[in-house]
């Protein structure tokens, strides 16, 4: 054990207590939050303050450049307005970065390498500058500071590397906690971009002026918070639509919330949406917020809105109306910022005559309306709907696929009592049953488009006329679409191709063609 006998040895346990207290003090500091910056002068503060140094500095590496950039400083002299920066070697501050040494100055104002661009130190006391080390030769920035004399420096610089230890734990932790924000936001933006790209305007497929009346519509109503009332069959892609007038409003970067309302009997739906205190019900373990919370400041889609019962009409009404709703079990009411989205495929307006459905919901809902067409009323749109949701398919399988015209064609004729639903479960299936890449009429039979579901088209029909002398088109997918042209008649598509009767009934037969009776 140390006998402290001379008052230098007495100045000596002083010093070392008065660290040992100081780097208590730095290290909780340190513990107690994230915020690089306000720690960071909160430890310089500490040192001027506990540990007896003045003058203190932290200048880190800027991981572009290389440069050491003065980030924090202790002092009332400083006369810096602008960032300061030293490069590699650049003054005493970049020599300790370059050599990653400690430097001891035992008179600041006898250095020739001093620079004092920062004004916060004292010409007549010593320096010490210690490198900021993450590893062991991984040197982040370097802390300086000034003791009171030039007694016990080599204490002071051992003291101040366990301060740059410290220090450099923090600035590690931050760093990488910088970079998984900045990973977490890429893939964030990312996300957002694909969610876009796949819930955007693009994916609300045709051409025919009906269709192309419903894009105009949600163009239009998504750039506003209106209420939204999506009429239509099953299968007709209102849940697209809903998806397409969210991801493209000003609430898109908020949460879009689904449910629906068909799924749920009235007393789990009013807890859905409403959500529940704990003890509510049995079952009730723990609070629950429901979906018009989860919403709060999105949109929420209420899918099946025509299957609530009268009873839950009236509690749905009240959130519509004045934003309000209460727990299930709860007292405390509750005020969101929802737009909401609603979809049906009943005939409201008889429903309200008949008393089935609230003529004040109805006429809340039914702010904006928005019917899709049924797939048969738009026969024209399904070339170009096959084709996407071929490519959808092929990108889900992970391998090439293609319509050839003369399933198409076949499509064209079904009656579509799903919509857009059965023909995307019918190509599906196609693809399932085809060998190689190529989705053509024999596979679409094969997937279960029934004959009895065909229709005849009429005499004069010339809505997806075919160039026989197209060079792309085989011999097979000629021989079909002349006999769909000719409505199966073998004698009209010889003439249609320029064969005998004879010439194609033997083409029929190699090339393995299902005739089909009209």
């Amino acid at each position: 054990m140390t006998d402290f006998n001379t008052p230098k040895d007495t100045s000596l346990f002083r010093l070392i207590a008065d660290q040992l207290e100081a780097l208590y003090a730095v290290s909780r500091v340190l513990s107690q939050s994230l915020n690089v910056h306000e720690t960071l002068l909160e430890v310089l503060k500490v040192l001027d303050e506990q540990g007896g140094l003045s003058g203190g500095m932290i200048a880190l590496e800027e991981e572009e450049t290389g440069e050491l950039l003065v980030s924090h400083t202790r002092g009332d002299q400083a006369r810096w307005d602008r960032p300061v920066r030293y490069g590699r070697g650049e003054g005493l501050v970049g020599t300790i970065l370059a050599e990653d040494q400690p430097v001891v100055v035992r008179r600041l104002a006898d250095e020739p390498r001093f620079l004092d661009r920062l004004g916060i130190y004292q010409a007549g006391l010593p320096f010490v500058g210690v490198p900021i080390r993450t590893g062991v030769q991984d040197t982040v920035g370097v802390l300086t500071a000034q003791p009171p004399s030039t007694d016990f420096l080599p204490e002071q610089v051992r003291f101040l590397e366990m301060v740059s230890n410290l220090i450099a734990r923090i600035v590690l932790l931050s760093r990488e906690v910088e970079s998984e924000r900045r990973q977490l936001e890429e893939e964030r933006d990312k996300l957002r971009r694909t969610v876009r790209g796949n819930h955007g305007f693009e994916n609300i497929v045709g051409h025919t002026d009906i269709i192309r009346r419903v894009f105009d519509q949600v163009r239009q109503v998504a750039k506003w918070n209106t209420t939204v009332l999506i009429r239509g069959e099953s299968g007709t892609g209102k849940e697209l639509v809903a998806n397409a007038i969210h991801y493209n409003s000003p609430r898109s970067s908020g949460p879009f919330v689904k449910l629906n309302c068909a799924a749920l009997p009235d007393n789990l739906l009013e807890s859905e949406l409403f959500g529940h205190e704990k003890g509510a019900f049995t079952g009730a373990v723990a609070q629950r917020k429901g979906r018009f919370e989860q919403a709060d400041g999105g949109t929420i889609f209420l899918d099946e809105i025509g299957e609530i019962s009268a009873a839950f009409q009236a509690k749905l009404l009240r959130v519509l109306q004045e934003g309000e709703f209460e727990r299930v079990g709860g007292t405390r009411t509750h005020k969101v910022d929802v737009r909401v989205i609603a979809a049906t495929n009943r005939d409201l307006e008889r429903e309200v005559e008949e008393g089935v459905f609230r003529e004040d919901l109805y006429y809340r809902l039914n702010v904006m309306p928005i019917r899709m067409p049924a797939l048969r009323e738009r026969i024209e749109d399904i070339p170009e709907l096959s084709s996407f949701l071929v490519e959808k398919i092929a990108r889900i399988q992970g391998r090439p696929l293609e319509i050839t015209d003369s399933a198409v064609r076949l499509l064209m004729r079904h009656r579509w009592p799903g919509n857009v639903r059965e023909l995307e479960n019918c190509l599906e299936r196609a693809a399932v049953m085809c060998e190689g890449s190529k989705i053509d009429r024999d596979a679409i039979v094969v997937a279960g488009l029934s004959e009895h579901s065909l229709e005849a088209p009429p005499a004069a029909d010339t809505t997806h006329k075919v160039d026989f002398n197209d060079p792309d088109l085989d011999e097979r997918e000629r021989v079909i679409a002349a006999l769909e042209e000719a409505g199966w008649v073998q004698a009209k598509a010889a003439r249609l191709l320029g064969m005998t009767p004879r010439q194609i009934a033997y083409r029929i037969q190699t090339l393995n063609i299902r005739l089909r009776q009209i």
